[in-house]
């Protein structure tokens, strides 16, 4: 059987606010979320074996343990027998670097999800395939679909079919984040703003306007990401900048991509040894 393949695409806070902290559980927040045509590449199909086959290639791929997403996600599934004894093997081409703050752990699993579905492999109803999605992590829902999301305090996921047509010059020093120290050290807790969800909350003035409530903590521990940020902020053009999830990514957004790609050589001059690319939001 020939390999299908499937574009796991890196997700983008345009905002993050921190409801409500909550010892030893996962925090209460809301979320702008994003995504950008740069993707992990997956090779999917059936085989005849015992076990499931998983192997991850790429720049990224190095210090993947097999305690991750996908491993998880398979295992879920196999011992609530939904997959009915059907084993795969999965090749996964990491381009999106791991401790972004782009998601591309929960990204890879929610595109397995999505196939599964297409391809009727699976059968869950919506409260099954969720209690699935959030016990493999609390981001996995969120790449289900690939459009502007609201996410509000109660968890609720609300699309949005506005196109931003933003370009984002997307930067990850050479060293990552935790996020569950993040989020332990994030003291900052914002009143609730999406609670009426409306497609204004993607406009251009909010984004600018918006922000990220983890960033006071990770700058703190990371004083590279703020220099950084200021840097990015000095640039010609930019229209705002902010730290994606819990980092280490910095995003730097503009209107056109030659004004992006002008930050990008700027940016290599100085920062010569990080990470970046240019990507359009989807």
């Amino acid at each position: 059987m020939q390999f299908s393949k499937i574009k796991s695409h890196a997700k983008l806070n345009l905002s993050l606010h921190v409801i409500k902290k909550i010892p030893k559980k996962l925090h209460i927040i809301e979320s702008l979320i994003t995504f950008v045509n740069f993707y992990d590449a997956i090779y999917i199909r059936e085989i005849q074996a015992l076990e499931h086959k998983l192997k991850f290639l790429g720049d990224f791929s190095k210090n993947i343990t097999q305690k991750n997403t996908v491993n998880n996600l398979l295992n879920l599934l196999d011992k609530k027998k939904i997959l009915k004894g059907k084993k795969f093997e999965i090749k996964i081409i990491k381009n999106i670097p791991q401790k972004s703050g782009m998601g591309g752990g929960s990204m890879n699993a929610s595109s397995i999800i999505k196939f599964f579905l297409k391809k009727k492999i699976i059968n869950l109803d919506k409260k099954d395939l969720n209690n699935i999605m959030k016990t493999i992590g609390s981001d996995v829902p969120l790449g289900m679909n690939l459009k502007n999301t609201i996410l509000s305090k109660t968890g609720k996921l609300t699309v949005k079919e506005k196109k931003l047509g933003l370009y984002a010059l997307i930067v990850k020093p050479n060293f990552g984040c935790s996020t569950k120290i993040i989020y332990s050290k994030t003291k900052e807790q914002t009143k609730p703003k999406y609670n009426n969800p409306k497609v204004s909350l993607f406009s251009i003035n909010n984004i600018i306007n918006s922000n990220n409530d983890l960033e006071k903590a990770a700058f703190k521990l990371n004083p590279k990401l703020k220099n950084l940020k200021l840097f990015l902020s000095s640039l010609p053009n930019t229209m705002c900048v902010r730290m994606t999830g819990s980092g280490s990514c910095i995003v730097a957004y503009y209107q056109s991509k030659k004004k992006a790609l002008k930050g990008l050589g700027l940016l290599k001059k100085k920062y010569k040894n990080y990470w970046c690319i240019v990507s359009k939001t989807v």
